[in-house]
């Protein structure tokens, strides 16, 4: 048994704070950061594309999220879950005709602080952002990678793409 109080204080909580995040792999990134994943080139739609033409792109792709972008000004609007999509489908709430815009989770602009990640940023913070480190306890399936200042939309990693890199490398 552990004795709270002889581990460093670094490592406890604090009374009303969040426990800190413990990396599960951190032995394994040895400082690889998203680059390491070679995360696909990102493939988005724009919200009037057809909701058929965004689901045969993604699945020839082989990829389960889509990035929405504004058509005229590249803006990050949004993303669209392909499993989702499918299930909207199957209960007929939306069909392959109506545009992308009706089924698409549009990226919430005020409130929580959008948390960058881009090629740079180490498979730690990645790591943490999926188990919600950085979004009040929210996990995340999957992160947008961008440019430092957001203008780029550069890829799209998963959590599965994570636990590919980390199953790969040796402990």
């Amino acid at each position: 048994m552990t004795d709270v109080a002889a581990q460093p204080a670094s490592t406890q909580a604090q009374p009303g704070q969040p426990e800190p995040f413990v990396s599960k792999w951190a032995s394994r990134y040895r400082g690889a950061t998203v680059e390491d994943l070679d995360p696909p080139a990102a493939l988005s739609v724009t919200p009037s594309d057809p909701i058929s033409v965004a689901m045969l792109s993604a699945f020839e792709r082989d990829y389960t999220h889509l990035t929405i972008v504004d058509a005229a000004t590249r803006a990050l609007l949004g993303y669209i879950s392909m499993p989702r999509l499918q299930a909207l489908l199957h209960e007929g709430r939306v069909r392959p005709e109506d545009e992308v815009r009706k089924a698409m989770l549009r990226f919430r602009r005020r409130g929580a602080a959008y948390r960058v990640i881009t090629m740079d940023t180490p498979l730690e913070e990645l790591e943490a952002f999926f188990e919600g480190a950085a979004t009040g306890g929210q996990k995340q399936d999957f992160a947008v990678i961008t440019d430092a200042q957001r203008r780029f939309v550069l890829g799209v990693a998963t959590r599965e793409d994570l636990e590919e890199f980390a199953k790969r490398r040796p402990a």
